[in-house]
């Protein structure tokens, strides 16, 4: 059995691979090819790691790289009827993923396209989702609400949970720090050399009020860990930076700021109170704001419906409001207690303790 992989971000490296330790486990003679990060990379040494140049942000970071990405395409594309594998799991990174998927058509009904961690067109172009469904075989969804708005289109489509959800340990106020603040500035080289400087200057701001506070990053590679701890001494402001630990530190800190994106809903299931913080070029904001459909950016809030996590977007997510909100999450512990029964309650909406697991579910649509 042949499965191709194709993940674009950190995040889905991670849900990827462990997807496929488990789909080995079943069929011990499973091949994995394709393009990941080094998770899958360990995996399988057919799998290429393209990561670090594949997590882009936004619509300018993507001309600015088109010539890169049209030749992945069709290296794909060429590496794909060489190797006629079984299945094609294609892992979130909706930009790439789903032209891939509409140029593969000529392999069906053959090859098995399955889409596992469904991208979210829900939120600004749902005109899609009929065409997906003439593309693909399956959806494994994520967010339960999901599984309705596929299915009425006729894809056949599975909630397995969120792969977080089960994971990650939610953590209570007594085994955090009180002074420890978290500050979380994404994992792409763009979205920390925009929204770091800003939380470092919060935190300066905070320090003046609050001086025993102790700050902690969490980088996503050797590379963003040289350039975050620049970026700290820059700013003058001491901040451990460490390297992969942004779970950990969720789980130890008593509140933080955290970059919109998966990291949200990781910080909401750890119980980290936090606050989202949003900044992007100008370019792709506007284009952002043309297109989006719902009221909130955070998942967590999407969930709960309603704003249960304060949202700094674009202009707001200026140091004087990033440090207002950090000092009213760390001066009082009701305001932390309510929100950390907030996240509870989602995290309770994306457990699925009576479903098929991911691997269960590839591994049905293959046989």
């Amino acid at each position: 059995m042949r499965v191709f992989v194709v993940a674009g971000e950190t995040s889905g490296d991670t849900h990827a691979a462990a997807l496929l330790s488990e789909l080995r486990s079943l069929a011990p003679n499973l091949r994995i090819s394709g393009l990941g990060g080094p998770k899958l990379h360990a995996l399988s040494a057919d799998v290429e790691d393209w990561t670090h140049d594949a997590a882009v942000v936004g619509l300018w970071d993507v001309l600015r790289r088109y010539g890169w990405f049209r030749q992945k395409f069709q290296e794909s594309v060429t590496r794909i009827a060489a190797e006629k594998p079984d299945g094609i799991l294609f892992v979130d990174y909706p930009g790439f993923n789903l032209r891939l998927a509409k140029a593969l058509q000529e392999h069906r009904p053959r090859t098995k396209l399955i889409y596992y961690i469904s991208p979210q067109v829900w939120a600004w172009n749902r005109a899609r989702i009929p065409r997906m469904a003439r593309w693909l075989d399956r959806m494994l969804c994520i967010f339960p609400f999901e599984k309705d708005l596929y299915e009425k289109s006729g894809l056949h489509t599975d909630f397995v949970g969120h792969p977080m959800a089960g994971r990650l340990q939610f953590i209570g106020e007594e085994s955090r720090n009180a002074n420890l603040f978290a500050l979380l500035p994404g994992s792409r080289e763009r979205e920390v050399r925009k929204i770091f400087p800003v939380m470092l200057s919060a935190a300066k701001q905070v320090l003046a009020h609050r001086p025993k506070t102790v700050f902690a990053s969490a980088a996503s590679s050797d590379k963003m860990q040289s350039l975050m701890r620049e970026m700290a001494h820059k700013a003058d402001v001491g901040c451990e930076i460490g390297l992969r630990n942004a779970s950990e530190l969720m789980q130890s800190a008593a509140a933080g700021l955290v970059a919109s994106g998966t990291a949200t809903l990781e910080a909401t299931l750890c119980g980290l109170p936090y606050a989202l913080v949003y900044k992007v070029s100008h370019l792709t904001y506007v284009a952002g704001r043309a297109v989006i459909k719902v009221p909130y950016l955070g998942m967590a809030n999407l969930l709960a419906e309603r704003p249960i996590v304060k949202e700094f977007i674009q202009h707001a997510a200026t140091p004087l409001n990033l440090a207002t909100e950090a000092l009213r999450l760390l001066d009082n512990p009701s305001t932390r207690d309510t929100m950390r029964q907030d996240f509870s309650q989602v995290r309770q909406k994306l457990l699925a303790t009576d479903t098929l697991s991911p691997a269960r579910a590839v591994l049905e649509v293959l046989r």
